[in-house]
């Protein structure tokens, strides 16, 4: 799995008109190519009097899945450009529609690669993007005479608390650095007097 990776802040769109024709770049998170492909089709049944809705979409932390799609416009001047951009901001499980409305003025081959991948760059300097990094998830189970100290203490280093559910004991989970696993052991069995048990689960993804 990749370390970490970058992808849109939140979901959005940006606007602009060159030479008389409007293009709209919607941008979203997408999790799965299903999400990706249904922020395609609901996009284009907003503007379903749009000449064009081109998409691109990048999906997997390694950019596993890649698709573009030019709609009707010369092949290789809207979809590629688009999927382009995304690729050289390192985008990451996002999805982008282009919708353009012909203003009437044709911009030839370059100039609608420029404008397609343009608005794409546009948008995300806009919207903003976010490193998310790769955790181990891992659970604290702990009394709860030590629990609130410990709840605090985790907070204070910055760990990811995840969630603190509280039955016969306090259960803890966390995200925390595959790197850091040995040390964080350490300094919880320090922490809580040897009384915590630390068990360490999957991986996933959580903000930097």
């Amino acid at each position: 799995m990749q370390e970490q990776y970058r992808t849109v802040a939140r979901a959005g769109v940006h606007e602009t008109e060159i030479n008389r024709s409007r293009f709209i770049c919607a941008l979203a998170p997408a999790a799965t190519e299903q999400e990706a492909q249904d922020f395609v089709a609901r996009i284009r049944r907003e503007h379903p009097t749009a000449t064009h809705n081109c998409f691109a979409y990048v999906i997997g932390a390694d950019a596993s899945v890649q698709k573009a799609s030019d709609d009707g416009e010369p092949g290789g001047t809207a979809g590629v450009p688009m999927l382009q951009m995304l690729m050289r901001r390192e985008m990451r499980y996002v999805a982008a529609v282009v919708t353009r409305y012909y203003g009437g003025v044709k911009l030839g081959a370059g100039g609608l690669i420029r404008a397609y991948g343009g608005v794409v760059g546009e948008a995300l300097d806009e919207l903003g993007t976010i490193t998310r990094q790769r955790f181990r998830l891992a659970t604290i189970t702990v009394g709860h005479q030590r629990a609130g100290r410990l709840e605090n203490d985790l907070r204070a280093t910055g760990l990811a608390v995840r969630e603190v559910r509280y039955a016969e004991a306090v259960i803890i989970e966390i995200g925390l650095p595959d790197s850091d696993v040995e040390s964080f052991r350490s300094w919880l069995a320090d922490a809580t007097a040897g009384e915590a048990l630390l068990e360490l689960g999957g991986e996933a993804y959580g903000d930097v």
